[in-house]
């Protein structure tokens, strides 16, 4: 009978992972991170914010808006569920940098934020519409928060 290295999956293990080589170039991930970090101005969503001077430091939108357009993109729309993904997932730690929102924060900023979201979409569009990205017969949009966050 040959024998072969034990194997446990119950051991816990040490990894050591660079969020930033997780995002891929060509990946769908990395176009999220690259648009949000290099391209956008979300600058709308600080007005909201009142801990400057005193506060707990608040999650950054822009890491709130990658792990939730990467879980719609995967058709996940339950903010428990994103949580879980923030706490689980490699790429969703890799875009959150490891921060896990609470589910009642994400559900919060989808739902309280809706007119800064509409004009990160206008943003996304405009830099779509620059590179070629969007034909010019017909686009539609039909968006609404989601029932399950």
């Amino acid at each position: 009978m040959p024998r072969f290295i034990p194997l446990n999956y119950q051991q816990n293990s040490m990894v050591v992972i660079n969020y930033l080589d997780q995002l891929q170039p060509g990946t769908f991930e990395y176009a999220i991170h690259h648009l949000i970090d290099e391209k956008l101005d979300l600058s709308v969503f600080y007005p909201k914010y009142q801990n400057d001077a005193t506060g707990r430091p608040a999650y950054d939108p822009a890491a709130l808006l990658k792990i939730i357009l990467f879980a719609y993109s995967k058709g996940i729309t339950s903010s428990r569920e994103i949580q879980w993904c923030c706490e689980t997932n490699i790429i969703f730690k890799a875009l959150s940098c490891d921060s896990v929102p609470h589910f009642t924060t994400i559900a919060g900023f989808v739902s309280g934020r809706r007119k800064e979201i509409e004009s990160v979409f206008e943003q996304v569009l405009l830099i779509c519409h620059t590179q070629g990205l969007l034909g010019n017969e017909l686009f539609a949009i039909d968006w609404k928060a989601s029932p399950g966050v």
